[in-house]
């Protein structure tokens, strides 16, 4: 009786958003990408459009998080883009970080290309340093003709 209790009682929770998620829904198209439930507080009565964009809003706030990610959807992975984009347009500081957890998040195949070429790019400087790959990766984004191509809508 007290494991089917406690089963109901976990089912109550998760359904009235009380307890966290840590990936989105089974079947959801992007059901492998997972994060830290440590980093990121997103209820579990949330739809997948929400969970995404709060993922996005966390990543634009605080973008080192993106490394808490795995399999991270192109929409956050543009949301990091973006972070970069600024950095390197106002020269506030050097985005090698950032670059370096994009690296990373690309080196599995299961993660789905954000910009087009992105991951050529990546796969060609597997013999670099890292530096000398952060700056591969930073010479194409700063090659593309609008800033990366980041447009969001927003909903």
């Amino acid at each position: 009786m007290i494991p089917a209790l406690l089963q109901a009682l976990a089912y109550l929770s998760r359904v009235c958003g009380f307890d966290t998620v840590d990936t989105f829904p089974p079947g959801h198209q992007y059901a492998r990408t997972r994060w830290n439930r440590a980093y990121f507080d997103i209820a579990s009565d949330l739809n997948p459009e929400h969970i995404e964009r709060a993922l996005c809003e966390s990543i634009s706030n605080t973008p080192l998080i993106f490394g808490h990610i795995t399999h991270p959807t192109p929409r956050m992975q543009r949301a990091l883009l973006a972070v970069i984009e600024t950095r390197m347009r106002r020269s506030c500081g050097n985005p090698a970080d950032l670059v370096a957890l994009l690296i990373d998040a690309y080196r599995s195949p299961a993660t789905l290309e954000a910009l087009p070429g992105l991951r050529a790019v990546i796969e060609a400087s597997l013999d670099e340093t890292p530096s000398e790959r952060a700056r591969s990766v930073l010479a194409f984004l700063g090659a593309m003709p609008a800033p990366f191509n980041v447009i969001e809508a927003a909903p």
